[in-house]
């Protein structure tokens, strides 16, 4: 237990040091919004300290790393380019601007106490199956672990093909004001979200394998929470509702979440 608890203690200090970095960073861009590609990069950060850490190469411990590291660049670098081609996420306009407004909070404060300090521990604790999934020796894998493999993967290649056909839809001028349909939009609202979910859910399953993953439990189930019922849907449904008079007419026909043929209206 002392060695779990040593473990957790130094990825805690070392994400908590990282951010207050990129919060300094953030002081000179006045932009917040490049945070959320640290989302997705911070978790390979913690997965390799504490592959490093744990000082084997047992299969659970390479699986979850390589895997975790492969969803983490891929949805990083994304969102990374994402920021720079489109500039500042309204979102974080929106909430800066509301703080001095309503609060009477500068800039730096803000930002710290709104943005940089609150996804620190969000992304420790959504992390734990790719922490706690490490520590369990070098037992071989099962079955079980091969499942959690394959969700895993089938996650990354969900979210990635959403996020391409949606790159795709808002490059065509002809699409402006429509909403996206069709590929895996026809069959639910949100399949990054959804990719998402999977993948951290398959990475528990790989860390219950491993002996320890139950008491990561917490991670899978506050990423689903922050999906569905906070900083997700519900964030890109409110601004969709607000702009395109026929997204009523798409949230009546398809699934909000978990895949599911088109409903007739």
């Amino acid at each position: 237990m002392t060695e779990y608890a040593q473990l957790l203690l130094q990825n805690l200090a070392l994400s908590g040091g990282l951010f207050i970095l990129l919060w300094l960073v953030n002081l000179r861009t006045r932009d917040p919004s490049f945070i959320d590609s640290w989302w997705a990069l911070g978790m390979v950060v913690i997965a390799w300290a504490t592959y490093l850490f744990v000082g084997h190469t047992g299969a659970h411990a390479t699986l979850i790393t390589v895997l975790c590291t492969i969803w983490g660049l891929r949805l990083g670098l994304y969102l990374l380019w994402r920021w720079r081609k489109h500039g500042p996420d309204k979102r974080y306009v929106t909430l800066m601007a509301a703080a001095r407004k309503e609060r009477g909070w500068g800039y730096a404060k803000a930002s710290l106490l709104m943005v940089f300090a609150l996804q620190w521990p969000l992304q420790f604790i959504v992390s734990l199956p790719v922490q706690l999934g490490q520590m369990g020796g070098a037992k071989p894998l099962s079955p079980v672990a091969w499942l959690g493999a394959g969700l895993a993967l089938v996650g990354i290649a969900f979210e990635s093909l959403g996020d391409l056909q949606l790159v795709a839809f808002k490059a065509n001028p002809a699409n402006v004001g429509n909403v996206l349909q069709s590929g895996l939009w026809r069959y639910t609202r949100h399949p990054n979200y959804f990719g998402d979910a999977c993948v951290w859910w398959g990475l528990w399953v790989i860390a219950v394998d491993a002996g320890v993953g139950l008491w990561s439990m917490p991670g899978p189930i506050l990423i689903t929470v922050l999906l569905t019922r906070w900083s997700g849907v519900p964030t890109v449904e409110g601004n969709m509702r607000r702009k395109r008079p026929d997204y009523e007419a798409y949230v009546r026909r398809t699934s909000s979440f978990v895949p599911m043929p088109p409903r007739k209206i």
